[in-house]
């Protein structure tokens, strides 16, 4: 925690974000409770299951495969693969509140202060740079660990990927008392699935990362908020720092064109997991004896959201447990 201050109050200029610190950030959370490098037999695993789904989607629906390589990911290849999107989303937020800190800083800071400082601005600016970095870090690290493919959250993170993470879809498992390889299987057919509908429906990407892009720029900062982390802001006490960081620093009220967006999200999101859960029904349901329980579980695991949930909404103020349905409206597998 200590070198992580050092790192904040050290950082070089890199914008309304500290790209630097969010990816080692990330990478260190995701390695924060075992991140161990993905086997060849892990690999060969993923890859046979991912075949085996294209093979199986193929009656049920008219979409073509993909062509795509299956890979198997560990926490942090996904981290890499998936970095460059979260700049995407995040960098409409990026600027709001490295502002608003910077300014709350200022503010709190006593006149005589101000006058030692001089020009120094640009130094609280980075500040404010550094600490959206790592809590981005904090947050993209903390659903690397909850993750279970590269369209586990509904969006594709990814581009053009398919690929599943075989230590979180170990813990996926556990508790389910049921074999390893037809969990596998299951959330092998639900990723390629979307690789099919992503690929081949090339929109419809570019419709959902512009809905969350939408819904971010209209978010407001709460300006008390970042008064209060200012002022109670120590760098010799790295505990309060991290904790202040986890609270996020959004409005909870929405504007209308943010409410409009999110309308535009949750319908677009809905109607991919639907899809996607009635084409995986259909095309395990005659060959893998435990489908149904997988299929519940999975819908649960959506219902009930987790740390990754908190993780989401605090990268872009959206709770993708409301935009990603956990009943989705039916839909048929064509």
């Amino acid at each position: 925690m200590f070198s992580q201050v050092q790192a904040m109050m050290s950082a070089p200029s890199e914008g309304p974000v500290n790209w630097t610190l969010a990816h080692d950030n990330a990478r260190r959370v995701a390695a924060g409770s075992s991140d161990p490098s993905v086997s060849a037999q892990q690999s060969r695993d993923v890859d046979e299951a991912l075949r085996l789904a294209e093979l199986w989607l193929d009656p049920v629906t008219d979409l073509p495969a993909t062509g795509l390589i299956g890979k198997a990911w560990s926490r942090a290849e996904w981290v890499e693969a998936t970095l460059g999107t979260w700049k995407r989303l995040t960098e409409p937020v990026a600027n709001s509140i490295a502002n608003a800190l910077s300014s709350a800083m200022t503010e709190q800071m006593p006149e005589e202060m101000k006058s030692m400082m001089g020009g120094a601005s640009s130094m609280l600016q980075n500040m404010g740079g550094a600490i959206f970095g790592m809590q981005l870090g904090q947050a993209i690290g903390a659903l690397s660990q909850d993750v279970v493919s590269s369209t586990d959250i509904g969006v594709p993170l990814a581009d053009l990927e398919m690929a599943l993470l075989p230590t979180n879809v170990a813990a996926f498992g556990e508790g389910l008392s049921l074999p390893e390889n037809d969990i596998r299987l299951f959330l092998a057919v639900r990723e390629a699935a979307h690789a099919r509908l992503f690929v081949q429906v090339p929109w419809l990407r570019g419709h959902l990362l512009g809905a969350i892009e939408a819904y971010a720029r209209g978010i407001h900062i709460d300006t008390s908020r970042i008064e209060e982390l200012a002022r109670d802001l120590d760098p010799g006490n790295p505990e309060g720092i991290q904790e202040a960081l986890s609270q996020g620093v959004f409005m909870p009220q929405r504007t209308p064109a943010q409410e409009q967006a999110l309308e535009k999200l949750e319908t677009a999101l809905a109607l991919v997991e639907g899809w996607v859960d009635e084409l995986t029904a259909a095309a395990t349901e005659k060959v893998l004896p435990s489908a149904g329980a997988l299929r519940e579980t999975v819908r649960r695991r959506r219902a009930t959201g987790g740390p990754a949930e908190h993780a989401f909404a605090s990268l872009v103020g959206l709770e993708r447990g409301r935009a990603g349905c956990a009943t989705p409206p039916p839909c048929g597998p064509h």
